[in-house]
């Protein structure tokens, strides 16, 4: 028997993802709201517990009947590991869909499988598609979108971003920018500059920014964050091979970070 991987992977893990985000909005439904005490109420017999875990961000206990939480990471992290952690309750609840994996995957790979899919679970139960509609149709596919839906979602941004991207049609990058460290200040071209954290791109989009693109001091992104204003202007798409691409930026300061989308625009779509 062949130890190569199936063929149809990729078709057999985009129709599980389907049915793990089909899982957790009948979950995510059927709750009477998404703080963590409603979470837990489609969970019978199942405790919550938070406690210093070291590395680990949660577990869940099937045999013990308990979701464990690290007590010393983040709230936004804290939820979205509770959600994870219900997904994989969800997941173990379903045996049609466990066995599918088992018939497919096995060792490592199951396991990275099955995480990824208590991952996709978790943003379907914090971030319903209702909500993601919601933001796409007031704000369009932006950095304000992004913003807004980390903020009412109370996700990561970077949780946001994938989940956003996902889900927008138009050809268009998202991207979380910082400020953060270059080198040694002492040393020549040292010092702090703002740079790409986290991107990801509409499907169908097949370019992308790499974590740590410097975004120049006069990009629309640099300037919202420096006046603390939104702003949305036609600029370009910063490559760090120093290519520029064309591109309807739209930049929304939140704190001490900028959300910016790129919209791609026909020309640059067809750019290499």
């Amino acid at each position: 028997m062949s130890d190569a991987p199936p063929t149809l992977t990729p078709d057999i893990l985009s129709g599980a993802k389907a049915r793990m985000r089909d899982l957790a909005a009948g979950y995510g439904a059927a709750l009477p709201g998404l703080d963590t005490h409603s979470l837990m109420a489609g969970l019978e017999g199942v405790q919550l517990t938070f406690m210093p875990m070291g590395d680990r961000d949660g577990a869940y206990d099937p045999e013990h009947q308990v979701i464990l939480i690290n007590s010393k990471v983040r709230p936004e992290r804290q939820r979205f590991t509770l959600a994870h952690e219900i997904s994989h309750a969800l997941l173990l609840g379903d045996d049609d869909l466990l066995s599918d994996l088992h018939d497919e995957f096995e060792g490592d790979r199951l396991e990275q499988v099955i995480e990824t899919l208590c991952n996709v679970g978790a943003a379907a139960l914090l971030m319903p598609r209702s909500l993601i509609e919601e933001m796409l149709s007031r704000f369009g596919p932006t950095g304000r979108a992004l913003g807004e839906l980390a903020r009412r979602a109370d996700v990561s941004a970077s949780t946001a971003l994938y989940t956003l991207a996902e889900h927008t049609t138009a050809p268009v990058l998202y991207a979380v920018c910082a400020v953060t460290r270059q080198g040694d200040d002492d040393e020549e071209g040292g010092g702090k500059a703002l740079t790409v954290r986290v991107s990801s791109a509409a499907p169908g989009v097949k370019y992308s920014l790499r974590v740590g693109t410097p975004i120049p001091d006069d990009h629309p992104a640099a300037v919202a964050l420096d006046t603390r204003l939104p702003i949305a202007a036609d600029s370009f798409i910063p490559f760090r091979s120093g290519r520029k691409m064309p591109a309807h930026v739209d930049a929304f300061p939140d704190r001490h970070r900028v959300m910016v989308s790129f919209g791609l625009r026909e020309k640059g779509r067809d750019e290499a």
